[in-house]
């Protein structure tokens, strides 16, 4: 089935912010295992499950269009102590949700709806679960001082 170009063109650019978003999860849980803090290695792994599952329903999806995915990640934002990685994947999350919703408009713009419902699922899911989430980790950091969340998370 071809598709809309310029709704093709975006998915390959939302599919460069899923696998972006999928590789930093990826190495932040890494360092959160290797510094023993179970409980965050724990969530950005399963993070970086969602991201991966959201970067294959947008792939697919550009496949079903008839053209090819660019499976080459935009720029990471690795951190270097946990305070600084919630506050890069917050950053990130922002980005994403910001191009989810201009991919929505583009959609319904072409008309091409069940695109924008793929899209509309993985907003909600940025929206109400990952950004929220870390939004709230930073806010216990603030209310309960770094070393104190620092312990709990392992």
């Amino acid at each position: 089935m071809k598709g809309n170009k310029e709704v093709i063109d975006y998915l390959i650019f939302l599919n460069k912010g899923e696998l972006a978003a999928r590789d930093q999860y990826f190495i932040h849980s890494r360092m959160y295992d290797e510094w023993g803090y179970t409980k965050l290695y724990e969530r950005i792994n399963h993070e970086m499950q969602e991201e991966t599952d959201h970067a294959d329903a947008i792939m697919r999806r550009i496949l079903m269009l008839e053209s090819k995915p660019d499976m080459r990640p935009e720029e990471l934002n690795i951190g270097t102590d946990v305070v600084s990685m919630l506050e890069s994947d917050l950053q990130l999350e922002y980005q994403v949700r910001k191009n989810l919703k201009k991919g929505i408009a583009l959609c319904e713009q072409h008309h091409d709806f069940v695109t924008r419902e793929i899209l509309r699922v993985q907003l909600d899911d940025t929206e109400q679960d990952h950004a929220h989430w870390l939004e709230q980790q930073l806010r216990l950091i603030k209310t309960v001082g770094l070393e104190n969340y620092l312990q709990s998370q392992m």
